[in-house]
């Protein structure tokens, strides 16, 4: 199971075309120069929210109790986390894979003397929900998940009902959720993602059939040497990458493929034209200091094995996007900080009580 997740990456707004139209975003709180904090050192009502980092696909919400944090993802891709606050002792939030059943921006408890629940998406029947509420920095429900109310504003424009929603402990649960990462630990179906061939971790595989269709995202850690294609939110290719073979790069780019051809061959398929792709700077570098186009360095096919270069090639259509990183994908690293802007959800006007 990959359970290390790269949040880093969410740590700095982007300006996609695709984007243009949507509303302002929310004000960024930076962190002051002498405080590097890491995912896990968000305050109460504090959260990352970057959706154009995946802009298209479905979307699976994983809760970890253990930790008090949900992190979002979209066509496999971690786009969102943030802190919460779940059900106290003798209330407790239940564990296990649910779907949105529900959703109602301006509900009220039917339980607890119609206190208020907004944005609340239901995960059952008998009173389970997602909601925003008042995030005292420990388990303070009766059961539901509350969420910065500003971030479950967000969360619930994104998600459709039938979502999937995974809630583990990691002290109980079998899938133990330490840190969460980039790569979703289980697809739009709440099942696991496959981690390569049985016995062969180190061999590159695509399996087209596992999402015949769908949004493409790409990710590449060039720190652990792989690339991973995913469909739909579902995994279909990963293969080994001679990180030494490609030109060296530090930080996080995300490229988005565009409607254009070059009349130069792909290094991903000779018979082929080469795509055009925009970058956009994440983490680490600014934009006079972006990585080249990982898909058009010349030096790709000694990277990467032929026959999934070609298949990579065949899947790539307009609004694809590829992620590049210098850092782990699916590993921690004790070493592994940064600064954050973090964005800081409204204060609550009134504790929640019953919620």
């Amino acid at each position: 199971m990959h359970l290390h997740r790269l949040t880093l990456m969410l740590a700095v707004a982007l300006a996609l075309p695709c984007a243009a139209h949507a509303a302002a975003p929310s004000k960024a709180v930076a962190a002051p120069t002498s405080d590097v904090r890491g995912p896990t050192d968000l305050k109460p009502g504090e959260y990352l929210w970057h959706p154009e980092v995946s802009p298209a696909g479905p979307i699976v919400l994983v809760v970890s109790l253990d930790e008090q944090r949900a992190y979002v993802y979209r066509n496999g891709i971690a786009i969102g986390l943030t802190t919460i606050s779940s059900g106290k002792t003798g209330h407790e939030t239940p564990t296990g894979v649910f779907t949105i059943l529900q959703k109602d921006k301006d509900h009220r408890s039917n339980l607890y003397n119609s206190a208020p629940m907004p944005y609340m998406q239901r995960l059952t029947w008998d009173g389970i929900a997602l909601h925003g509420g008042s995030l005292p920095g420990h388990p303070a429900s009766h059961g539901c998940v509350r969420l910065p109310p500003a971030f479950a504003q967000k969360l619930f424009s994104e998600t459709k009902r039938g979502d999937t929603v995974v809630v583990a402990d990691a002290k109980s649960a079998p899938m133990t959720l330490a840190y969460p990462a980039v790569l979703a630990p289980v697809n739009a179906h709440g099942q696991a993602l496959p981690e390569g061939e049985a016995g062969a971790p180190g061999k590159a595989w695509w399996d087209d059939a596992a999402a015949p269709s769908g949004q493409v995202g790409i990710l590449v850690s060039l720190h652990d040497q792989r690339l991973y294609v995913l469909r739909d939110g579902v995994m279909i290719g990963e293969s080994p990458l001679k990180a030494d073979a490609l030109p060296a790069f530090q930080g996080t780019t995300l490229f988005v493929m565009g409607q254009g051809y070059s009349d130069t061959p792909s290094p991903l398929d000779a018979q082929q034209r080469l795509h055009q792709w925009t970058a956009y700077p994440l983490l680490g570098q600014d934009r006079a200091q972006v990585t080249p186009d990982l898909l058009a360095t010349p030096s790709l096919p000694m990277a990467l094995p032929t026959d999934f270069a070609r298949q990579l090639y065949q899947v790539l259509v307009p609004g694809t996007t590829l992620l590049v990183t210098s850092l782990p994908a699916v590993r921690p690293s004790a070493a592994e900080s940064g600064m954050q802007p973090v964005l800081e959800s409204e204060p609550p006007a009134s504790t929640l009580k019953g919620s």
